[in-house]
């Protein structure tokens, strides 16, 4: 007997004793055991970084990694899951600083880097649980109890090692350059973070005045004669000509060291009406006069190209402090247009003003050009002091004093606004500054080629983003900023000696670190974090200078990308198992780690060992809500994911996620459309399981002892062969790493089961007697449960064991413990019969083109009519509705199948309803037969009566005595159809009087006339 299974249930219930099965016995750590022989399929568990409850975001990632070796492991592979954190990192320093209401790093330093780093740890410890609580509830199996958490000491010290191999190589540099800088959290970001932080923005546009200097007498270019420039008089002759130049960001006018014009591009001098109402001479590129001054607005006196106006010299906005200038340069006494390949005609006015201290392109220019740099803003964004009204504000509030200082001197030509793209901080929100400054890199561009290569053996799904967009990153790919200005990471292992800053040693390891000579500060057991290893002092071996710390921490991104090695605290520990484990098999993520997580793992893997280190990812599309926007708590539209799984369940949020869109697409969230799926298939499965088993247990149905009848039945065969050919689908699509297309495939299935197999084979179980085709019946049916439970194991694993539990491990005690250690089901093809499928399909396309027809003719579902007519598209279609004439009847509830011709008109018979779908037309007639009509009463009649038998809590087994009363017409009906309502209620009488005393009865209405009902349970 198996398990009465009651027609209601609640899934996060059911889960809740799965998991505790799960725990109680071991499940997880037995796959393994069972699976012992097998070959090794490896996760690489990408490491959430715990800095706070994790998100309905990270269910999405998580159930992703969690499927394919779930299914790996049916296929009989020993899968490798550990778990991983990321703990390190801005994410957790923001946290910590909110939460002591810190608004800058002075803040912490003063606090104490030890106790804020203490707060640091504690604080992912306690996300650590909340993680691993949210794990464990949605299914995602993974080795916890050992995992590999990215502040261990162990793990820090193979990041150590790593560093010391690039650094032999000559690959870890510090260069003093433009980096994207965040002031608010006082560090640099590499270009994969700032990749993750663009939107859109409002700032200024503005159009400034550069007047060319009144002394040029060392001047050489072409176009100073046009100019009006007397080189008789050494002056000029008309009023002074200014170079125009457009900039989005009018703090940097302050480092503004030069301008630069593309070299081939025509520039003219226009006389222009100013916006000020006067006229004015300018200097601009010819292509965009009418967006820049307007048109009619100006007139050309002289054409130049580029190279003919470099050398001009300009009068300098600002003046500069001496100690603005870093490094020991000096500013010229006047600054000057030159040339560069980079500036286009497309926007602005093809003049661009050049800050080396707040651009890439401007740093690597002046460095060409030997310019000097400006370094007029502090590391916090705000302006240094130089006697002006703007001293000391943040950038973004100084561009409108700015502004308003330009106006008054008449240098603003004019002002707009323009909405573009921008760098934001990924993590505080902050405007990132483009910031001069020395920072350590990872020479990544040495090795472009071996990454486009190495990308070349990599699986990717969807398939388009390894040519596109991880393809294009690697393509452009720059030096990998890896510095940060921080204190809870990973600290960077050079030790730099005070007496000589040329003299550096990189440590790749605690023991070689205690090995150097004349070390001190080392305090048991080793803390490889600040501020304990800034203390941590040694000899310098070249001259014996004191070697201290570089004071940075690494890029968080490293420590996750370490991970393939840092995991097995590789190379100090487990040199072997990381060797079996490289490269992993499988990774899933988002589609921004792109450039995020894929990109440091596979450059990390190719600079080290010249390979990738994984071999198969699927990368995701982000999850937004139901209107397609993407959730934030500013908008009230983002999901707690518990609220989905305490009142759904894991199952059904799984299923929604992987059915809904495949994998690379944005997926669209709201709890209705995951009560939809939950409804659509889980509750479906569930009440065709509960519908079974109510069956089952009534007839005392065996599967383990029944001797299993041949298979002869049309629907039988039919559903077997659906069935193999499930299994072959959705093997296919969980190979290709594809559980969208698996669970879309189970999904037609289950339609197929319960709203065909089971609709069309009620009567079948419901019949008395336990014969051959009843037996038949029920074994076609519990294989497609058992079978369905071991093919959506992977996506539900919840649901799939309560069916196996309880169809399977109830009935076999020599079956394995858990679905999940079964081995995944093989397509019998000899049960395949396509024509056979063809056949039935049609059957249900002429069935439902049929009921839109009773429909459109107003007549019920239990009403027989006389004959139904089709046309098909070809004979053979005929034929085939023939086969399955009994079907078609039955479904439709008719009398008679009857065929027109192919080219027969259908549509204009008077008495008929027709409906045409996809070439296939069927008329049902709208004039119905007495008989038919009492023939319908009987059924309504019957499904008033199944209903009551419900409603007064009867079991479907027991037998009754019905009681009624009804007018004239009704009663000659009932007493007309009196042996199909008997049978079909299982009432042993049908009495034509009263409800007797204490009898569950109720009135109704059948065909707009009243009728009494009773039912009586027999000797109840």
């Amino acid at each position: 007997m198996f398990k009465p299974v009651s027609s209601k249930v609640s899934f996060p219930e059911v889960e809740k004793q799965i998991l505790a099965f799960w725990k109680e016995e071991s499940i997880l750590q037995k796959t393994n055991e069972v699976r012992r022989d097998g070959p090794e399929f490896v996760l690489y568990d990408g490491p959430p970084t715990v800095n706070g409850n994790p998100g309905i975001h990270h269910v999405l990632s998580r159930i992703y990694k969690d499927v394919i070796p779930r299914y790996k492991t049916m296929k009989g592979y020993r899968v490798f899951r550990k778990a991983g954190w990321d703990t390190h990192g801005l994410p957790v320093e923001l946290e910590i600083e909110k939460e002591l209401k810190f608004t800058n790093k002075a803040q912490i330093e003063e606090y104490g880097i030890a106790k804020f780093n203490a707060k640091c740890r504690e604080s992912v410890q306690k996300y650590l649980k909340k993680w691993e609580e949210l794990t464990d509830r949605i299914g995602f199996w993974l080795d916890m109890e050992h995992p590999y958490i990215t502040y261990h000491t162990g793990y820090v010290e193979s990041c150590w090692w790593i560093i010391k191999q690039l650094w032999d190589r000559g690959l870890v540099y510090q260069g003093y350059r433009v980096t994207p800088h965040c002031p608010r959290c006082g560090t640099s970001l590499s270009s994969h973070e700032v990749a993750l932080g663009y939107k859109d923005a409002e700032d200024p546009s503005i159009y400034v005045r550069f007047r060319l200097s009144r002394d040029v007498q060392n001047v050489e270019t072409k176009a100073l004669k046009e100019l009006g420039w007397s080189v008789q008089s050494g002056s000029w002759e008309q009023e002074v000509p200014a170079l125009l130049a457009w900039t989005t960001t009018p703090w940097t006018m302050t480092g503004n060291v030069a301008l630069a014009v593309s070299p081939n591009e025509t520039y003219v001098l226009a006389q222009a009406k100013s916006p000020q109402g006067t006229t004015e001479r300018l200097i601009m590129a010819q292509a965009l006069l009418d967006r820049a001054l307007g048109s009619g607005n100006w007139e050309i006196l002289a054409e130049f190209t580029g190279k003919d106006i470099a050398g001009l010299y300009y009068d300098r906005l600002y003046e500069p402090k001496p100690d603005f200038i870093p490094a020991g340069d000096k500013l010229p006494q006047h600054s000057r247009a030159m040339t560069a390949d980079y500036v286009s005609v497309s926007d602005g006015t093809g003049i661009v003003h050049i800050a080396p201290a707040f651009g890439e392109e401007d740093f690597d220019l002046g460095k060409v050009a030997g310019l000097p740099m400006v370094q007029s803003v502090d590391l916090d964004g705000k302006m240094i002091p130089n006697g002006k009204a703007w001293d000391g504000k943040f950038v973004k509030k100084a561009d409108p004093m700015i502004l308003e200082d330009l106006e008054q001197r008449g240098i603003l030509h004019h002002q707009e606004k323009i909405v573009h793209t921008y760098p934001f901080c990924w993590r505080c929100q902050t405007p990132l500054l483009y910031y001069a400054k020395p920072s350590w890199y990872i020479k990544t561009t040495a090795y472009k080629d071996e990454m486009v290569s190495g990308n070349r053996d990599i699986n990717w799904y969807p398939d388009y983003i390894k040519e596109g967009r991880f393809g294009d990153w690697l393509e452009h790919n720059i030096d990998w900023g890896l510095s940060r200005e921080r204190y809870w990471g990973t600290p960077l292992p050079i030790w730099r000696c005070g007496r000589d800053p040329g003299h550096m040693e990189c440590i790749g390891g605690i023991q070689e670190l205690k090995s150097k000579p004349g070390v001190a500060g080392i305090v048991e057991p080793v803390d490889p974090h600040r501020p304990f290893v800034d203390e941590i002092t040694f000899d310098c071996a070249k001259c014996g200078g004191q070697m201290k710390r570089a004071p940075e921490v690494l890029d968080a991104w490293f420590d996750s990308g370490a991970m393939p090695l840092a995991q097995f605290h590789y190379p100090f520990e487990d040199k072997a198992e990381f060797e079996t484990r490289f490269p992993g098999d499988y990774i899933a993520e988002a589609i921004d780690q792109t450039r995020g997580w894929f990109y440091t793992l596979h450059a990390l893997s190719i600079l080290l060992f010249g390979k990738p280190c994984f071999k198969n990812v699927v990368c995701l599309g982000h999850i937004v809500d139901a209107k397609g926007e993407k959730m934030s708590k500013s908008k009230g539209n983002v999901i707690d994911p518990w609220r989905i799984i305490n009142n759904q369940g894991a199952d059904a949020l799984r299923w929604y996620m992987f059915t809904t869109s495949p994998a690379g697409n944005p997926k669209r969230l709201s709890v209705d459309q995951v009560n939809e799926a939950m409804r659509k298939v889980l509750s479906t499965v569930w009440n065709t399981y509960s519908f079974f088993v109510i069956y089952a247990n009534i007839d005392q149905f065996d599967p383990v002892k029944a001797k299993r009848p041949a298979t002869t039945d049309e629907l039988d065969r039919w559903i077997i062969s659906e069935l193999n050919q499930l299994i072959n689908e959705v093997d296919k699509a969980y190979t290709n790493y594809d559980p969208t297309e698996a669970g879309r495939k189970i999904e037609e299935f289950v339609d197929y089961l319960s709203n065909w197999y089971v609709r069309r084979n009620r009567r079948r179980f419901w019949k008395g007697e336990n014969d051959t085709d009843k037996l038949s019946a029920y074994f076609a049916l519990y294989d497609c449960l058992v079978t369905l439970s071991k093919l959506m194991a992977p996506l539900t694993p919840f649901l799939s064991e309560e069916l196996y539990q309880n169809l399977v491990k109830a009935v076999d005690p020599h079956a394995p413990e858990s679905v999940h250690l079964c081995d995944f089901p093989v397509a019998d093809l000899s049960k395949i019969d396509e024509k056979l499928e063809a056949d039935t399909r049609l059957v249900m396309k002429v069935c439902s083109i049929g009921r839109a027809a009773r429909s459109k003719a107003g007549i019920k579902v239990r009403q027989p009519v006389a004959r139904v007519i089709v046309r098909t598209r070809a004979k053979s279609e005929q034929e085939s509705l023939r086969c399955l004439a009994a079907q078609v009847l039955e479904e439709l509830n008719v009398k008679a199948l009857e065929f027109a011709e192919p080219d027969a008109d259908l549509t204009g018979q008077s008495c008929y309803c027709t409906i045409e779908d996809g070439g296939c037309v069927v008329a049902v007639p709208t004039e119905i037969p007495a008989d038919l009509i009492e023939e319908g009463i009987a059924r309504e009649l019957t499904h008033r009566i199944q209903s009551m038998r419900k409603e007064a809590g009867f079991e479907i087994a027991d037998y009754i005595v019905t009681y009624y009363q009804a007018e004239h017409s009704l009663q000659k009906a009932i007493e007309s159809q009196s042996a199909y309502i008997k049978q079909e209620t299982l009432s042993k009488e049908l009495l034509n009087q009263p409800p007797a005393e204490g009898v569950f009865s109720q009135k109704a209405k059948i065909e707009g006339r009243e009728v009494t009902l009773g039912v009586k349970r027999v000797g109840g």
